[in-house]
């Protein structure tokens, strides 16, 4: 006898075989038993998780020479025929080999007459979503005055394809997929019934590769055994898929804790090496990722190897990259490119812990605290020191986003212990944290000096800030453009000949200096 295949030899062959959808397991068995059978059912959900298997134990139950219940007996001659795929009265369609309207009306010319050996004659409509529209119009009129003798299952991939029409005549079951543990345990006692040998740690892999399909797994397994000659090892396994397994992730982790590029590469080359798919990779460490943020967040990351800044934007770029990998030139130069990019945008969390160890160490170093109240002097005109503005030294700063935003929308304070003050407006309060305090206090450092200090706090500012003086300087050279044009003798000319309007006025890009003096040259304008 010819091998048959695990997905097709271990097919449920009653409800009580199937995993994972009780939800719709406990609905037909309860409509069965009491005899509420519907005309149309619409079974959707991924490949996989059991909408076929759901239809033919459904044609089962409403054919067994037992009677209709949701228990079929599984020895009569329907049972056996419709096990064995060979049922005259069960019509199974491939809707997306049979598409045309010709093909559906063939099919249901016959609906009208009496099923030849069972109770029921039960069309089964695989992937239904692929019917034209012409054919979806023939469906329609049978469902909608279907003989009492006819029963349609239609099962798809897509329900947003399947008319809102054919829709509303179904009872409608979405199958979900299928977790991880309930497929580790069916494999489990599934192989040990086929008396073959596994490790677990091998089922762990071939459940999270499935995807929720317990036909892929089952398929999966199958592949799994050739390779592994009769044996499931959890190495052999990853190996054959081309997975990533728990040090190699671990090692992509710790390449991008150490921050360094040349060890990211090199990571990279070895997974290379051992035929690592690197979408499955990077899935690895979106999973890795995961867990540690799930983990801070529940205050049990404690030992996590990255604080929680970098975790939520390792994610993203990780997640961004995943998305990405296919459109790229080379799956493994995405790789590379998302895990660089996640070291050129980490966040400087160890400066913001230095400054937050320097404050509280501030009473221990007085001498520190001198020199650092000295350059926060230099920096203050606003407080009663000499020095250039803060304005000014905004403008110097090496900053860009929110670094920048923040230190626009800052006055600087009275030095206190030590330390260089800003005062934060209350409404840009959602733009600081760690990582940008400590790229503000980088900057500063660069233009003021290395021993500089830097706290910042939020609350109603009342001074002029950078951002405010570029608010007011923007809105006087708007002002000054539009009085200019209006005073302009040429544009009075063409108002007054064509009865036009001044619509819009745009100043020069390059924003005067406050002492210099009115520009002559005309302002770009537009009339209406």
């Amino acid at each position: 006898m010819s091998y048959q295949v695990l997905a097709r030899k271990l097919r449920p062959r009653d409800f009580a075989g199937l995993v994972g959808q009780e939800h719709v397991v406990r609905a037909l068995c309860n409509g069965l038993d009491s005899g509420r059978v519907h005309h149309a059912y619409l079974f959707t959900g991924t490949r996989g998780v059991g909408k076929t298997t759901i239809a033919r134990i459904l044609a089962k139950s409403l054919n067994c020479e037992g009677g209709v219940s949701s228990k079929p007996c599984g020895k009569c001659s329907i049972c056996r025929e419709i096990q064995e795929n060979r049922f005259v009265d069960l019509l199974e369609v491939d809707a997306a080999s049979r598409t045309r309207v010709d093909d559906t009306r063939e099919l249901l010319d016959n609906a009208q007459y009496l099923p030849a050996r069972g109770r029921c004659k039960v069309y089964l409509i695989d992937e239904v979503h692929m019917l034209s529209a012409s054919s979806f119009n023939a469906l329609l009129k049978t469902l909608e005055e279907p003989p009492e003798h006819v029963k349609f299952l239609l099962a798809t991939t897509d329900p947003k394809k399947v008319p809102v029409t054919v829709l509303s005549r179904c009872l409608q079951f979405q199958l979900r997929n299928i977790s991880r543990e309930e497929i580790a345990r069916y494999l489990d006692g599934a192989l040990t019934e086929e008396s073959l040998k596994f490790e677990p740690e091998a089922l762990d892999i071939i459940a999270k590769a499935a995807r929720g399909s317990m036909r892929d797994a089952l398929s999966i397994a199958d592949q799994a055994i050739a390779h592994g000659q009769g044996a499931l090892r959890a190495l052999d396994v990853a190996a054959m898929l081309g997975l990533a397994g728990r040090d190699e992730t671990a090692a992509v982790v710790e390449a991008l804790v150490s921050g360094s590029a040349s060890r990211v590469l090199e990571v990279s080359e070895a997974l290379a090496d051992k035929s690592v798919d690197f979408g499955s990779a990077l899935a690895d460490l979106l999973e890795a990722l995961h867990d540690m943020a799930a983990s801070q967040a529940l205050g049990r990351g404690a030992d996590s190897p990255l604080a929680p800044e970098a975790v939520q934007l390792y994610y993203q770029i990780a997640l961004l990259g995943y998305r990405d990998l296919h459109v790229g030139p080379d799956p493994k130069i995405c790789f590379e490119m998302t895990l660089l990019r996640m070291l050129a945008f980490a966040p400087d969390v160890q400066a913001a812990a230095r400054v937050a160890k320097a404050e509280a160490g501030a009473a221990a170093a007085p001498a520190e605290d001198c020199k650092a109240s000295e350059l926060a002097g230099a920096a203050l005109q606003e407080a009663g020191g000499a020095g250039p503005p803060w304005h000014e030294i905004v403008e110097q700063l090496q900053l860009d986003g929110v670094g920048r935003a923040i230190a626009e929308h800052c006055l600087p304070l009275a030095p206190e212990a030590g330390c260089f003050r800003l005062m934060l407006d209350r409404k840009q309060e959602a733009l600081l944290d760690e990582g940008q305090l400590a790229a503000v206090e980088r900057a500063l450092r660069a233009r003021l000096g290395a021993g500089l200090r830097l706290a910042i706090e939020a609350g109603d500012v009342a001074g002029e800030t950078p951002a405010r003086r570029k608010a007011r300087l923007a809105a006087e050279r708007q002002a000054q453009a539009e009085r200019r044009l209006r005073e302009d003798g040429v544009v009075q000319s063409l108002i007054a000949a064509f009865d036009a309007r001044l619509v819009d006025v745009q100043p020069a890009l390059a924003p005067p200096r406050e002492d210099s003096p009115p520009a002559r040259s005309g302002v770009p304008g537009a009339l209406g």
